[in-house]
């Protein structure tokens, strides 16, 4: 369908703007006359909350039209070709469909007649939240500042801390209805051509109606759907993505979304936090393996413990063999049936605590956590070492940093549950030989899913492992950079 050019008579533009807005009380034209006689007629279509207020002296718009109250007609036509007030974002639009992008996306349209373009003004925008603290990623050290649903703000965080015209940010719309803006940002001279083309190509493999959130877009383009492990890494930090960027990957940002979206994804990048480049390299080793501690349990816990009491009993001493048949005696239902029962009522809580808002979330998280532990152990309807396998299996899932990746663990757990209670030890070693299996063969835009514990380049540094490697031993950029530009840091020669 061909695009409809502006008319240089304004009446014909004026016609065709209010028979499109019909019945969108939000979108107001405004006609007026300017000039020293009042002989231009102009049209001024915008927003009524997005934009400010016309008249207002410190707003762009009220500038211009208070300066064309008193200046001849040739000189209102002199500044709409040249601009000639300077006024910042202030671009030439040749079709409709420019100007209702424009107009839609929180700017101003201006339109003089005997001209045959409009103009944009760009405004205040839409009203949103501001920049406001990280509330999944906490750090006790670190910048506190976190992203928020406007992408332009978001990427200006991140330009507040990569100061370089190397870092490009390009953008582009998604969704044939929402129009969304979706920023594209990486290093000119680290970032791989090879995987910065295939990412253009997978955001533009479908069309859809409206993307109203990174997380629809992470799942349009991520490769193994199928997968329970995601493909995309998200952090609401700015410092987080900045770090990625100077690794050699590549982050987007969605507008309306408070997420970056960083690849390609690791296992271990999930399992890392903001703050362990800020604490020395003992105590963020050790936090590491207390992580992947943590995901052991939070996945394996309750299998094994079901693979011991039903099938494996002789590997446990005695008196603590003889204490779990005595906390479970007048339980009426089977080990399996006990766990998922109660596995399922803390799954219950932890949503419960999530919708429910502020403070009171974690209250009844908390109160009702106890509550239903301590009833069910006083009705006989479980045991007490259930309650303390199920409390460490939670607490071994909210140790993951990241959310998502977290969540996919959190439904391995079942699988191993029933693995280690119908075929004992031997189950939990099939669950975890598949789990494996399939974690080798991801893959996230071309990179193993288990870098660094396996290596594409055997002769080259692909990043930390379990254990966080020195500061001043770091001198090379993980696999994702250019080889050129493997050399992060070096000393600096003496004069």
């Amino acid at each position: 369908m061909e695009e409809m050019k502006i008319s240089s008579v304004l009446r014909d533009n004026e016609k065709y703007i209010r028979e499109r807005c019909e019945n969108c009380a939000d979108i107001l034209v405004r006609p007026m006359k300017l000039g020293d006689e009042r002989k231009i007629d102009c049209l001024m279509v915008y927003l009524e909350v997005a934009v400010s207020n016309m008249m207002l002296d410190d707003s762009a718009i009220g500038k211009m039209i208070n300066h064309f109250w008193e200046v001849s007609s040739e000189q209102i036509q002199d500044f709409i070709k040249n601009n000639s007030l300077g006024i910042a974002d202030v671009k030439k639009l040749e079709s409709m469909e420019e100007a209702f992008a424009a107009l839609l996306a929180g700017n101003a349209v201006f339109f003089i007649d005997g001209y045959d373009k409009a103009m944009k003004i760009s405004s205040k925008g839409y009203p949103g939240m501001g920049v406001s603290e990280a509330e999944s990623e906490k750090v006790l050290r670190g910048s506190k500042e976190g992203f928020s649903d406007s992408v332009k703000t978001n990427s200006a965080l991140i330009r507040k801390r990569l100061r370089d015209t190397c870092l490009k940010v390009v953008e582009q719309q998604a969704g044939t209805r929402s129009h969304t803006t979706i920023q594209i940002l990486y290093i000119e001279d680290l970032v791989h051509e090879g995987l910065l083309e295939e990412i253009k190509e997978r955001l533009e493999a479908y069309e859809i109606d409206g993307i109203l959130d990174s997380g629809m877009l992470e799942q349009l383009a991520e490769d193994n759907w199928y997968s329970p492990f995601p493909q995309f890494q998200s952090t609401e930090r700015p410092d987080r993505a900045a770090q990625e960027l100077l690794n050699g990957k590549i982050v987007i940002l969605c507008d309306n979304s408070p997420e970056a979206l960083i690849l390609p994804s690791a296992f271990n990048g999930f399992m890392e936090s903001s703050e362990d480049w800020y604490h020395r390299f003992e105590m963020a080793s050790f936090l590491r393996v207390l992580r992947y501690v943590a995901l052991a349990s939070a996945t394996l816990l309750p299998g094994l413990y079901l693979a011991v009491i039903r099938f494996h009993t002789q590997i446990l001493p005695t008196n603590l063999i003889l204490s779990f048949a005595e906390a479970r005696e007048g339980v009426p239902f089977s080990s399996i049936v006990e766990l998922v029962f109660l596995e399922l009522a803390f799954e219950l809580i932890r949503e419960a605590g999530v919708r429910i808002p502020g403070s009171l979330g974690n209250a009844i998280g908390i109160v009702g956590g106890l509550i239903i532990g301590q009833a069910a152990v006083s009705a006989n309807l479980v045991s007490p070492i259930v309650v303390m396998i199920v409390a460490l299996t939670a607490l071994g899932s909210m140790t993951i940093p990241n959310e998502e990746f977290a969540a996919s663990f959190r439904l391995l757990k079942y699988g191993f549950l029933f693995l280690g209670g119908y075929l004992g030890m031997f189950g939990i070693v099939l669950g975890i030989y598949l789990t494996l299996s399939h974690l080798s063969g991801l893959l996230s835009f071309g990179m193993p899913y288990l870098m660094p514990f396996v290596k594409k380049e055997p002769m080259r540094d692909v990043g930390d492992g379990i254990l966080r490697i020195p500061f001043q031993k770091r001198r090379q950029r993980p696999i994702y950079a250019r080889r050129e530009e493997s050399l992060r840091l070096k000393r600096r020669e003496k004069p």
